[in-house]
């Protein structure tokens, strides 16, 4: 039995360098082996194909949000009301990352290994996982959706905009975790093409049928919901069938959906941290809506929904990046090619930081694009670039974040992952975001509370893998 195999059943642990992974080829060849050529290339190879597809995964969300910003009545409360709903949607995608995503770098590691009947049960009970949570997450959703949307920060005006968009979204909750949690499965394959293929389906319905159903057939934010929920299942179909067809190297297969204790153990060790990370962004998005409504009112929680979208579309090509090198460097860190990974990691780096900064550069002299490409409402744009400016200052430091995080996670080194999930949003922003306008900074003290997390809790995160992790491979 591989050591693999007994790191499985919990006899060593699934954090740091304890972990030892016996990579000899059973069966000769492996499909995509990330162990030859350049890294930079096995990187890029994968990263542009999921950035395009990540790309047009944010069509998902982003699309609706610019129709419903460009509606002729009530488009900033239908802003406001679709952000409001942002922490039950992170909330389901925390679940789907913990299920869906913890999988993926064990899955990586078995197949790079040789262990191909583990891989499949990985990939059985990820899919069972995700099956049985969406239907827990949307039942408890719908009982509980008045208090909890009034809990986030909801009035009177915006709740019958929010309780609209989300009663019709929560029947597709298990269309959205199964697409996005499974295609991570798909691209650790090394099929980054039928991956990115997932979500082009799904977003050019999309596109198709959102001005269809809200200007259309006039159903505002219902026709958004609807269209997103109709655009996921199509998606989730294109999945599940490539992973139970003849094309996939590793299928989904019935007998393996069932969950098992030491697989569900090991999936969740190492998706704690991605569930925390959004988790986490679910307990910030609470308390910053909570925190403007109190201090400036539903046009501040609106002016929140535009920067986190502009966020959302800045962050694609840096998440393309670690998401395409995360299988890389799980695969050449099992076959104990070092020296790779730490090219990976460079390369991550480096990247990430020259992005970050020439993004934020295009916000600071574009303000007002940028806030216009979601509403045309004049009061909002004219507050909000002020909000855009803080917001973004130091959105560099972001890039260090992203390479320490991704790091620990490929490497399985669960228990740093996690601390820094938690260090950068439940240590540094939600007390500066409830602390700061208490100060006498106003709803300026909630946007300031971005900069100064990316700053330390990136700076922390990177110095921490560059001192540990780095050093030991």
């Amino acid at each position: 039995m591989s050591r693999y195999c007994r790191l499985m059943r919990g006899n060593n642990r699934l954090t740091g360098f304890e972990m030892e992974i016996n990579m000899g080829q059973k069966n000769g060849k492996t499909q995509n082996d990330f162990a030859k050529g350049p890294v930079w290339k096995c990187i890029v190879v994968q990263a542009v194909p999921l950035t395009i597809a990540q790309l047009v995964q944010l069509l998902y969300n982003v699309v609706d949000r610019i129709y419903l910003g460009h509606m002729e009545e009530g488009s900033s409360l239908a802003l406001t009301g679709v952000g409001l709903t942002f922490p039950i949607i992170t909330l389901i995608m925390a679940f789907t990352v913990l299920f869906g995503n913890g999988g993926v770098p064990l899955f990586s590691m078995a197949r790079g290994g040789g262990e191909t009947e583990e891989a499949e049960q990985i990939l059985g009970n990820s899919f069972g996982l995700l099956v049985l949570s969406s239907f827990v997450l949307m039942v408890v959703s719908y009982l509980f959706c008045r208090p909890i949307l009034f809990a986030f920060g909801a009035s009177e005006a915006s709740y019958v905009y929010a309780e609209q968009y989300l009663k019709i979204y929560l029947l597709g909750t298990i269309f959205s975790m199964i697409t996005t949690g499974m295609n991570g499965y798909i691209n650790a394959q090394g099929f980054p093409r039928v991956g990115m293929c997932t979500t082009v389906i799904g977003a050019i319905c999309n596109i198709i049928l959102d001005p269809i159903f809200i200007f259309g057939f006039d159903m505002g934010v219902e026709g958004a919901a609807l269209a997103t929920i109709i655009s996921q299942a199509v998606s989730a179909v294109w999945v599940v069938r490539f992973l139970i067809g003849p094309k996939a190297a590793v299928r989904i297969k019935r007998c393996y959906v069932r969950p098992k204790k030491r697989i569900v153990k090991a999936i969740c060790k190492l998706g704690t941290s991605n569930f925390i990370m959004h988790g986490t962004t679910c307990l910030v998005q609470v308390a910053c809506n909570s925190t403007l409504q109190n201090y400036g009112g539903d046009v501040y929680v609106g002016i929140m929904t535009v920067l986190n979208s502009i966020r959302e579309i800045t962050m694609l090509p840096i998440n393309g990046i670690v998401n395409g090198a995360q299988p890389v460097i799980s695969f050449n860190y099992g076959a104990k090619k070092n020296d790779r990974v730490k090219t990976g990691i460079r390369f991550n780096t480096f990247v990430g930081s020259a992005y970050t900064l020439f993004a934020w550069i295009l916000i600071v002299m574009f303000p007002r694009f940028w806030f216009g490409i979601f509403s045309d409402d004049l009061q909002m744009i004219d507050l909000g670039i002020g909000a855009l400016k803080i917001y973004f200052f130091g959105f560099v430091f972001m890039a260090f974040q992203f390479a320490g995080q991704s790091t620990f996670q490929a490497l399985g080194d669960a228990k740093h992952a996690i601390f820094f999930s938690l260090l950068r949003k439940a240590v540094i922003v939600v007390p500066l975001t409830l602390l700061l306008p208490r100060m006498g900074l106003g709803v300026s003290g909630v946007f300031m509370a971005e900069p100064i997390s990316n700053a330390l809790g990136g700076l922390a995160c990177y110095i921490t893998m560059r001192m540990t992790v780095y050093r030991k491979l």
